[in-house]
């Protein structure tokens, strides 16, 4: 056959149809390749580059094994094809199956010496095994190939970053505005970002940048901005308006750029650290941000009648935002933290958002209890809600922030490979003086992390 099957039982050319598959599967078009793709393989079974295509389909659609099964054959039919040991390694990767990712990132290198992405997947592997120093050679070699390859830069700066090379990594993490994700994050204008120099009053404008814990962390640099930018404008989400007014040294907070006024240059609230110097030695000290007295008066009346006198109150979270790209990992089941639920001593105070509050559902165990999930409104509600336990067990998420950030005793469960601002082999952070780290010991591999928490407490 010369062909492939497509709508209408018509015979279009392999070529096209080929094409067809990629540009659906590039447009997340899932459910249309899935279709287009099975059809293909049942015309012809055997076509490597159908089989290859296939595979990352069923990898989009969440059929891992399905798509391992796919792209390994098509591999064995073109063993010298760079572009399939050059995905797999990501799909590998996505797998947790960490020493096939290397192999392959390797093969592919192999294959095509001059692939600037395939050094940039073996940089992702090397990051995710700690090989820290080999991912930031593999970046570096990726640049040099593509100077203008912004993602490459970011894995630069987030391996050097984790590895505690702040000074070398904030210049790298200047490249993150040019990643595609990135688009809209910072205003449409002409103005210079800040350098660092005096301005008048009301003439900088900070950008609320990035996710809600970045801000958070970030956060406690508004000061410094201030004492040489005074009453800097704030523009951020209307979620974080309620915390960042707390920051002293900020003058009015927007939501909107049409709001944000005549300034002079702007800067985002994750380019301040490079601009204070920030490192690991000379971080400012948390305890900048203190809940509402009357909301943790409501909040303690209601946690009060509702947990049992005598006991432990531990808040929980066990489930990040499932669109962040490193929540596969980062993310827990209720009943993973059963070492907790097993202790009589506790009471557990749930103040998870979002749909993994349905776990709930399904609890038992020994320590009674409380689900607050639906009853939160927002970032106020739940730093009050933490005034009255004696600690957060959390992932990583905004709400280890919002703890570490009002000094909230916090023990923080991270992965082998966590993201850059929790650094390595260390069980406290700079950042957040009342957070204690238990980390994997293991890629992937939650065994004993929640048992170290509750031996813990």
């Amino acid at each position: 056959m010369s062909g492939a099957v497509e709508p209408g039982k018509q015979v279009v050319p392999l070529s096209e149809a080929l094409e067809k598959l990629a540009r659906l599967e590039q447009e997340n078009k899932l459910a249309e390749a899935d279709d287009l793709a099975n059809r293909m393989l049942a015309a012809k079974p055997d076509h490597p580059h159908i089989l290859h295509l296939a595979g990352i389909v069923a990898y989009r659609n969440g059929r891992v094994e399905q798509a391992i099964a796919r792209m390994e054959q098509a591999e064995a039919l073109a063993p010298e094809m760079a572009l399939y040991p050059r995905n797999m390694c990501e799909v590998y990767r996505g797998a947790g199956r960490l020493e096939d990712a290397l192999r392959a990132g390797r093969r592919a290198v192999e294959l095509a010496p001059n692939d600037s992405r395939a050094y940039f997947n073996l940089a992702l592997i090397h990051y995710e095994r700690l090989e820290l120093d080999e991912s930031v050679r593999m970046a570096e070699r990726a640049i040099e190939l593509d100077p203008d390859y912004a993602e490459a830069h970011f894995e630069r700066a987030e391996a050097l970053l984790l590895a505690g090379r702040m000074r070398e990594g904030w210049e790298s993490y200047e490249w993150r505005f040019k990643l595609k994700q990135a688009e809209g994050m910072l205003p449409k204008t002409d103005k210079p970002q800040w350098d660092g120099q005096p301005l008048p009053p009301g003439k900088l404008l900070i950008i609320g940048d990035q996710g809600f814990g970045d801000c958070i962390q970030f956060g406690r640099l508004i000061p410094w901005a201030a004492l040489l930018a005074p009453q800097p404008v704030l523009a951020c989400s209307g979620e974080l308006v309620p915390i960042l007014r707390q920051i002293p040294g900020a003058g009015k907070i927007v939501t909107r750029w049409e709001d944000t006024g005549d300034y002079d240059a702007y800067i985002p609230l994750s380019g301040l650290p490079r601009l204070a110097g920030i490192d690991t030695g000379n971080v400012p000290p948390s305890g900048y941000l203190s809940p509402a007295p009357a909301l943790v008066r409501e909040w303690a009346g209601k946690l009060d009648r509702l947990t049992p006198k005598g006991k432990q109150r531990i808040a929980l979270v066990w489930a990040g935002r499932p669109t962040h790209k490193n929540d596969k990992k980062r993310t827990l089941k209720l009943g993973q933290f059963a070492p907790l639920f097993a202790r009589e001593d506790l009471a557990i105070i749930t103040v998870q958002k979002g749909d993994s509050i349905a776990q709930v559902g399904g609890y038992y165990g020994c320590a009674p209890l409380v689900n607050l999930g639906p009853e939160i409104g927002d970032f106020l509600d739940t730093m009050a809600i933490l005034q009255s336990v004696d600690r957060l067990v959390t992932i990583d998420t905004s709400v280890a922030h919002i703890a570490g950030a009002s000094n909230v005793p916090t023990s923080l469960v991270l992965p082998y490979a966590p993201d850059w601002r929790w650094l390595l082999n260390r069980e406290d952070t700079p950042w957040y003086q009342s957070v204690r780290i238990f980390r994997q010991q293991r890629p992937y591999d939650w065994g004993g992390v929640v048992e170290r928490v509750a031996a813990g407490l």
